[in-house]
């Protein structure tokens, strides 16, 4: 009799059960306990109003735990010298893998740091042309501007069976590094009309350098050296004379009747202003040293900063300094063109990571262009291109909008690149805003509801067809579509830009009108930042916003960054007849056991540290007695706890009434940052606040045209509502507001459209479109122009 088979399916392996990712009450920053389980090898966007808690669950919790497992695999040696990280708060954390983290946090600003040595790229060609380069002029080294030439000889001591040997060494090392200009690519001059009037003698007050004033010790010093006649006007000095005025070696003399170090005029000005960082001197000062000092091209090396010998040494008629000069996109079909065996794995790694930079979209940069001119969403995408060909699969990758900086057509790009790194069998997370990337999701997690500490839980969890029937802030947004303008505010004037060739601009003239918002827009690298920073100037009457970082420590806060902090401190101490100084806390307010941090900290080498909260102050960062005072019945640590809006009706009226910090505290609150405590540390803000912040900050500055780029970075769709009632208020009140911007909710609200393009780098730097987004959307000959069209459903 025949058996019957079985057909029950085997039992799943084990290892098999572990396809969440699970997060159990997380608490970190705004987080309320959050409980959420996570797909893997699946493509999860965060989403959420800005401020809400995205980036605290996706990189405070699961990330920082990531890498704190990993770094902890290493030997205690080794952890030494890495960060160290401490367990986020939360209860469980289970089915983690690697985590890759690709934020926007701007490239270095060093000088020596450009594209191609932040991507490895031009340690390849470096290696490429000590091979194949003639004349052969050394190793790789010798074509890095980053390696000085060097060469030494001298007596060493050396111990050989039991006896001391003195032996005679010689060393030298061939660097590319141009001596000039020590790598840098550009000098720097100063510019001696800035110093003294050459017409005047030296007794008749030639000096123009701050603190350089007739009858002070530091004019003294010149005017009374004896080293040149002080009554002759200094273009009549011979070149000694001006040598010695200029130039001379620090020497002790007798001057005045009292020792003196003299110097020439240059180097002590170079040693007392110029060595000094930049943010930390007076405003006089830092005004002088803008005018004074000239960055000019370095003669010796023509901007490429490397030697002679470095660049005689050619590939097919090309040196290093050109090939980094290409655009990428023409440096790769250069690299393809080269055939030799010799050479091939090299060349195959080469040609793949130029080949990632095309794809991705940046093939209209050149390996030359420094790190620290990228913009945010571009340096995220070069970080990205290391992660494009790895074989790493089960690995998670973590994303910070990658939209960021990306016109609609780029957008599809990066969503593609996005899906093929899922398909691997990676993990992929996104913190994003923009409907395009939330619809390829395979699985949605909305926070909110509100920001900050209206924040920090999980409205909804799924698909994206339940998140548009969900009826959560972005459901509720997420079909949203900003409409056409019916009409159009009328210029009250012009401002024309002529000739116009920064970077990849070719000849543009274009007149921006005032008195409306403007809307400059174009693929990105199609030349929109060049023209507008590069035409206006911010200065006189130009409120200049960009998308640099802000800087602050975890003592900095945004009563402290607006200059709000300093009308509070002088109410309370007018209300009392005390300091202002005894109510700040990193001044003589501050709690003398944890200077005034709120927490003290404990180092444990390679173990994470420890933050406890200050037992003598509770965290409120005061003495007791300055907790004493009052305003309005509340102290001064209880104001940096309250939210703006309550902060602005508390300063508002009553016994508290403060003006100052009322006016602060209405910009605040009209760029939506309404949530936000006045005393809650710069550095736990979401991009998208910091930006806002800077925004309010420079609300105040007299100038009849504003320059925002990109304002919706980190918003979300119902923050870029308010924000564009914002940007009508402005204009509304007599000003120009310039906007360089990829939002379509912004360009369809737009006055006028200026679009760059056709393409990016030097297929760019065209003005191909300027007029009403009415006429953009029916005429539809630009890129911008079709996906404006899709967009508003023309």
């Amino acid at each position: 009799m025949a058996t019957r088979k079985s057909t029950q399916p085997p039992a799943p392996h084990a290892a098999d059960s572990h396809d969440l990712i699970r997060v159990h009450g997380a608490r970190v920053n705004n987080l309320k306990d959050v409980s959420i389980e996570i797909p893997k090898r699946r493509l999860t966007v965060f989403t959420g109003v800005s401020g809400s808690g995205k980036s605290s669950l996706v990189f405070d919790t699961i990330a920082a735990e990531s890498q704190r497992l990993i770094n902890e695999t290493y030997s205690a040696f080794v952890q030494g010298f890495m960060p160290t990280l401490a367990r986020p708060e939360v209860d469980v954390l289970d089915g983690l893998t690697t985590a890759i983290i690709v934020d926007q946090q701007r490239m270095g600003g060093d000088p020596r740091s450009t594209v191609g040595t932040a991507t490895d790229a031009n340690a390849m060609l470096r290696i490429l042309f000590s091979r194949l380069g003639k004349p052969y002029i050394g190793s790789p080294k010798a074509f890095s501007f980053n390696v000085a030439s060097i060469s030494g000889a001298g007596a060493v001591t050396v111990e050989r069976g039991g006896q001391t040997v003195k032996e005679r060494r010689s060393f030298s090392i061939t660097g590319g590094m141009c001596p000039r200009c020590e790598g840098r690519g550009s000098v720097t001059d100063l510019d001696l009309t800035q110093l003294y009037d050459d017409s005047k003698s030296l007794n008749d007050g030639a000096l123009t350098v701050p603190g350089y004033k007739p009858g002070g010790w530091s004019y003294r010093l010149y005017s009374e050296s004896g080293l040149y006649d002080a009554d002759k006007p200094i273009r009549k000095y011979t070149k000694r004379e001006l040598h010695d005025f200029l130039h001379r070696e620090p020497v002790r003399m007798k001057i005045a009747g009292i020792n003196m170090t003299y110097e020439g005029l240059i180097p002590r000005i170079q040693k007392s202003m110029l060595a000094k960082d930049r943010e930390s001197m007076q405003p006089h000062i830092r005004e002088f040293v803008d005018r004074a000092v000239t960055f000019t091209t370095c003669p010796d090396c023509d901007g490429t900063r490397l030697t002679e010998a470095a660049r005689s040494s050619k590939i097919k008629k090309v040196s290093i300094a050109d090939a980094c000069a290409m655009q990428i996109s023409d440096l790769a079909a250069w690299v393809d063109s080269l055939d030799e065996p010799s050479v091939a794995p090299l060349l195959a790694t080469l040609h793949h990571t130029l080949a990632s930079f095309v794809e991705i979209g940046l093939g209209y940069l050149s390996l030359d262009r420094p790190a620290g001119t990228l913009s945010g969403g571009e340096a995220q995408r070069v970080k990205m291109i290391r992660h494009l060909g790895s074989s790493l699969t089960d690995t998670t990758y973590i994303f910070d909008e990658p939209t960021t900086g990306l016109h609609p057509h780029d957008i599809q790009r990066m969503n593609g690149l996005l899906l093929r790194l899922r398909d691997k069998g990676n993990t992929v997370l996104v913190v994003e805003h923009k409907p395009e990337t939330i619809a390829i999701a395979d699985h949605v997690v909305d926070l909110g509801p509100g920001a900050g500490t209206a924040g920090g839980t999980v409205c909804f969890e799924g698909s994206v067809e339940g998140l548009r029937k969900g009826g959560t802030i972005t459901g509720r947004h997420f079909d949203d579509r900003a409409a056409l303008k019916e009409t159009v505010r009328t210029p009250t004037g012009m401002l024309p830009i002529r000739g116009a060739t920064t970077h990849n601009l070719r000849d543009v003239d274009v007149d921006i009108p005032l008195g409306v918002l403007t809307v400059i827009t174009g693929v990105a690298g199609s030349g929109k930042s060049s023209l507008i920073h590069g035409s206006i100037p911010a200065g006189e009457g130009v409120v200049s916003i960009d998308q640099g970082a802000i800087r602050g420590s975890r003592r900095s806060n945004p009563a402290t960054y607006t200059g709000l902090l300093d009308p509070i401190r002088k109410a309370f101490a007018k209300a009392h007849g005390v300091k202002p100084a005894l109510f700040s806390a990193n001044s003589e307010g501050a709690c003398p056991t944890c200077n005034g941090a709120g927490v003290v900290y404990t180092d444990l080498a390679m173990m994470a540290g420890v933050a406890t909260t200050c037992e003598d102050c509770e965290g409120k960062r005061f003495q007791a007695s300055v907790l004493d005072y009052h305003l309005g019945g509340r102290d001064i640590s209880e104001v940096l706890a309250m939210p703006v809006t309550e902060a602005l009706e508390f300063f508002g009226s009553g016994e508290a009434a403060t003006p100052a910090a009322h006016r602060i505290l209405d910009r605040l609150a009209d760029v939506g940052l309404g949530y936000v405590s006045l005393g809650q540390p710069l550095t736990t803000l979401s991009g998208g606040e910091r930006q806002r912040l800077k925004l309010a900050t420079h609300m105040s500055d007299k100038g009849g045209v504003y320059v925002l780029d990109e304002p919706t970075t980190g918003l979300h769709l119902a923050d870029v509502e308010q924000l564009l009632g914002l940007l009508d208020r402005l204009v509304d009140s007599g000003k120009s507001v310039i906007v360089i911007e990829h939002h379509q909710a912004v360009m369809a609200h737009a006055d006028w459209i200026v679009d760059l393009g056709p393409g990016a780098g030097h297929d760019g730097g065209l003005i191909v479109f300027e007029g009403t987004p009415a006429d953009l959307v029916a005429d539809r000959s630009t890129l911008t122009g079709e996906h404006l069209a899709a967009y508003v459903g023309a």
